[in-house]
């Protein structure tokens, strides 16, 4: 479990992490989420010592991490896939690890064949891509068979194998009981893999909530079709419901849902060729959310004539 509490990180006269609280519980896969320069890095650091908070607390199992006399078996992190030495072999920067909490060969061995680096093990790591050099990262990060996962862009740099691979690694985790805590930009992936989602905004907390409540949140209503569109316009209107007619001859239905409409539609003898509700992607949901905390803003190339 990981547990934030009033997280603030201050640099000069910069904010980057405000009075941020939260908790990774076991047995899902937790998503953090926000635009670039929102503070996730930045907790993440904090929750492994790496940047000292300058108020508020973050715990790993119950204690800070710097309490913990063998880390390694506590929380298993990716900050940075090529945090290591190019000369190096995935096998000996294993086993260096390794030796810093009695890990022998046979674990790191383990490790690599799980991680799809076996063949590889003694070639050096400054020849690799970058997503065998996120293989590696993932490799070092489970080698202490951690309760606690957590990963900064763990996809980055994986072939299509590779994500449906590191997917259903951390399903595996997190159905084992252990807690899981992954960061990524990629809203079609963390859709397929985390169950609850924590998003940042400009250091601020924006939500924690699950999956399915933030894309409920966006809903975008209910795509009707019937021959009699302007009985059920006002049949639906004269009830609250908000209505807006498609260009294809559809309604959107804003305000009533599915069961709400067909039952109108019943009572008044209105045939209906379809009842749609619309739900939003994850994507469109997110976007939404962090309109407003969007840091950095490009454009897209257009002038005024």
């Amino acid at each position: 479990m990981i547990e934030v509490r009033d997280l603030v990180k201050n640099y000069d006269t910069t904010t980057a992490v405000d009075g941020v609280s939260f908790t990774v519980r076991p047995g899902v896969v937790t998503g953090f989420l926000g635009p670039n320069g929102a503070g996730k890095s930045t907790t993440m650091r904090m929750i492994v010592g790496l940047d000292r908070p300058t108020s508020g607390s973050a715990e790993v199992n119950g204690r800070p991490y710097r309490e913990h006399a063998a880390p390694l078996g506590e929380i298993g992190v990716l900050l940075e896939a090529r945090a290591v030495h190019p000369g190096r072999s995935p096998r000996d920067h294993l086993l260096a690890l390794g030796a810093t909490h009695g890990i022998g060969a046979r674990r790191v061995d383990e490790v690599l064949d799980l991680v799809g680096l076996s063949a590889v093990a003694r070639r050096r790591a400054g020849g690799f891509s970058l997503g065998m050099g996120q293989r590696l990262g993932i490799g070092a990060a489970l080698l202490g068979d951690p309760r606690t996962v957590m990963l900064d862009e763990p996809v980055n740099g994986l072939d299509p194998d590779g994500i449906r691979w590191i997917r259903a690694l951390l399903r595996g985790l997190a159905e084992e009981g252990r807690t899981v805590f992954i960061s990524s930009h990629l809203m079609s992936e963390m859709a397929l893999t985390a169950d609850h989602l924590v998003v940042l905004g400009r250091g601020r907390l924006l939500a924690d909530l699950s999956v399915a409540d933030l894309v409920a949140s966006a809903a975008r209503g209910v795509l009707v079709r019937t021959p009699m569109a302007g009985e059920l316009v006002l049949l639906l209107e004269g009830q609250g419901a908000v209505v807006t007619r498609q260009e294809d001859g559809g309604l959107l239905v804003a305000g009533a849902g599915a069961e709400e409409i067909a039952m109108r539609a019943l009572s008044a003898g209105i045939p209906l060729f379809e009842l749609t509700p619309q739900r939003a992607s994850l994507e469109e949901a997110y976007l939404e959310l962090t309109v407003d905390s969007v840091e950095y803003q490009g454009h897209n190339g257009r002038t005024a004539a």
